[in-house]
């Protein structure tokens, strides 16, 4: 499940965004809102989907599924010249993560975020950083449904 721990590079993004929470999964509106849209970018770096999620890094302790989140559907874009109308842009600023690889549905994701959180980040040398966490949503991604689909895990450590 672990994969390496990479250094990313700043990166531009463009998508949509909403407030949610685990209780009140609101993720599949950001997304219903990008995937109709996806042909108007026109500098989009890859194919690669980013599914990014910004949390109030001291309610972290005490997460709950009642607890609020920003969410966000992205596409990493050249540069920010050339945006469509009603695109967010987001800076995704550099720094060190842990990633880890999901295979299966939306559902078994819970078993992946318990190893991550549960076991692997207090065994490791690592603490959790206060930055977004996101999943990259790449060609073997084949849906939320799939058992058969993968996803990149990135959570920001220090």
């Amino acid at each position: 499940m672990f994969l390496r721990i990479e250094e990313t590079k700043p990166k531009k993004l463009i998508g949509y965004s909403t407030t949610t929470s685990i209780a009140e999964d609101k993720t599949i509106m950001v997304w219903k809102k990008l995937m109709p849209r996806l042909k108007e970018i026109h500098n989009a770096v890859s194919a690669d989907l980013f599914s990014l999620q910004i949390y109030d890094f001291k309610s972290l302790e005490k997460f709950t599924p009642l607890t609020k989140f920003q969410k966000y559907a992205l596409v990493e874009v050249k540069d920010f010249d050339s945006i469509p109308e009603g695109f967010e842009k987001f800076e995704l600023e550099p720094g060190k993560y842990a990633v880890f690889l999901h295979k299966g549905t939306t559902q078994d994701f819970m078993q992946t975020t318990q190893f991550i959180f549960g076991e692997w980040l207090p065994k490791s040398e690592f603490k959790l950083d206060d930055r977004p966490h996101f999943e990259l949503l790449g060609d073997k991604y084949k849906g939320h449904e799939n058992p058969e689909s993968e996803e990149e895990v990135w959570i920001p450590v220090k």
